[in-house]
């Protein structure tokens, strides 16, 4: 926990003046998308809330909050923890990824489309492949998708998508191999960009339907081998 609430004492600076519990959840959203409290990590409202310098009282309404977005659970006399996911919520969460990531491919205009983040995750995760970072390259791929989810321009669109990822990342908690289950995406998502610069938009979502099916059995078999009949 301490290494988690350093990094939180880092993000203190982006409250400024204006600290509210929106921004604060946002921070949360953000470190339990990128894996700092793994599901069923319990949240010191002390700790954390010493670690970003705001009251109890704006920690407790960003705690409720993200618990609205299933991303914590309040558990009566014991607390607030980061969700644990069942099967049927990753099945929900996959099924919610399809219906937009291909709406957004399908509804691209005419190319050339803004492709530079889709390419510096690309990038991003090839680095941390060769790092050895297996958890780097899952959030690399991520960061993949929220990109490729941020082409649409819409800032609904990219909210959504943001708690899902988010939702996501505790899913991926479980995996008890991540080069396993993440390498052959680095290859994937090289092949959705190049497809993209080509402007092969009906392709590209086509691949991309594939691309989530794939990936859904993988983390519904990890998952029901790790978590079993609990999930």
């Amino acid at each position: 926990m301490a290494e988690q609430l350093t990094g939180l004492a880092d993000d203190r600076a982006l409250l400024g003046r204006t600290s509210t519990a929106e921004r604060v959840s946002d921070i949360l959203r953000s470190r339990i998308a990128e894996g700092y409290f793994p599901p069923g990590t319990r949240l010191s409202e002390d700790s954390i809330g010493g670690a970003l310098g705001v009251s109890r009282n704006t920690l407790r309404e960003s705690f409720r909050l993200l618990t609205h977005e299933r991303l914590l659970v309040h558990e009566l006399n014991r607390g607030v923890f980061v969700r644990v996911l069942t099967v049927e919520d990753v099945e929900d969460i996959y099924r919610t990824r399809s219906l937009v990531e291909c709406a957004v491919v399908r509804g691209l205009g005419e190319p050339p489309y803004p492709l530079d983040g889709l390419a510096e995750a690309v990038e991003e995760g090839r680095r941390s492949a060769r790092e050895g970072d297996w958890k780097g390259v899952g959030t690399a791929n991520i960061h993949f998708h929220r990109e490729l989810v941020a082409l649409a321009g819409s800032e609904r669109t990219d909210e959504l998508m943001r708690s899902v990822f988010a939702e996501l990342r505790l899913a991926f908690h479980v995996v008890d191999d991540p080069r396993r289950l993440h390498e052959p995406y680095i290859a994937r998502n090289a092949e959705l960009l190049e497809t993209l610069r080509n402007g092969e938009r009906e392709t590209a979502a086509r691949l991309l339907a594939v691309y989530l099916e794939n990936s859904l059995e993988r983390v519904v078999e990890v998952y029901l081998r790790r978590v079993g009949d609990d999930a």
